[in-house]
């Protein structure tokens, strides 16, 4: 139950962040020089770089963990997905070189991004290979049989 959860939680605040991103009033505009995507570019809530590219992204990640929440093994697939490409990204959030920290002049991942993008890393790896919730053991009646997916 709890990876579900997870799952429900991080998809809806992911929407919430994605719908966030085109209301104009909360990214603050400015310019990022290595952008080949500069359309609405700019800080959201003055923190985040982000673009368009980067709202739909999230919109992307937010509808995939709330429909990920119908099943354990979804959910399970959809933390440990998650930990696996947000790692990346806070990794390429940090390197300049060969623009890797705009995803090669796609999307903002520099800033206050690499730290958010860690965190994400790190809980969805919890969820994605940490242990199973005893809720999460007996799916439709039956049994699990030990922690496979």
């Amino acid at each position: 139950m709890m990876t579900r959860r997870f799952a429900l939680i991080v998809g809806i605040v992911y929407l919430v962040i994605g719908i966030a991103g085109f209301i104009p009033g909360l990214v603050q505009g400015q310019e990022y020089p290595d952008l080949a995507v500069d359309t609405g570019s700019g800080a959201l809530l003055g923190l985040f770089p982000v673009n368009v590219v980067h709202h739909l992204v999230h919109l992307l990640v937010g509808v995939l963990g709330i429909a990920a929440y119908r099943a354990f093994d979804s959910a399970r697939l959809y933390a440990r997905g998650l930990a696996i490409v947000y790692a990346v990204l806070a990794v390429m959030g940090l390197i300049p070189a060969a623009n890797l920290h705009t995803m090669f002049g796609l999307t903002p991942l520099f800033s206050h991004d690499v730290w958010l993008h860690a965190g994400t890393a790190l809980i969805a790896a919890y969820f994605g290979w940490g242990p199973v919730d005893a809720r999460d053991e007996v799916v439709g009646g039956a049994p699990r049989v030990g922690n496979r997916v």
